[in-house]
């Protein structure tokens, strides 16, 4: 069997906090700004942490699984 819940988990994860995308914390005028398709590097650098931080609670200290096959 092939565990697939790290894999789902750091996808999702990575699409919905793709800098400048949904959301980019901080933005260039204000601290947050929604769907501007703009980036900068202190925005990586937080999106890069905050999803370091999920990453780990949801693979460590949760612990999501899925299976597939057989």
């Amino acid at each position: 069997m092939s565990d697939w819940g790290p894999v789902f988990v750091s996808v999702v994860l990575f699409i919905l906090l793709t800098p400048g995308l949904l959301i980019q914390i901080p933005g260039k005028s204000k601290m947050v700004e929604f769907g501007n398709f703009q980036t900068s590097g202190v925005s990586i650098l937080v999106h890069s942490i905050i999803y370091f931080a999920l990453v780990c609670i949801f693979l460590l200290a949760i612990g999501i699984h899925m299976y597939t096959g057989s």
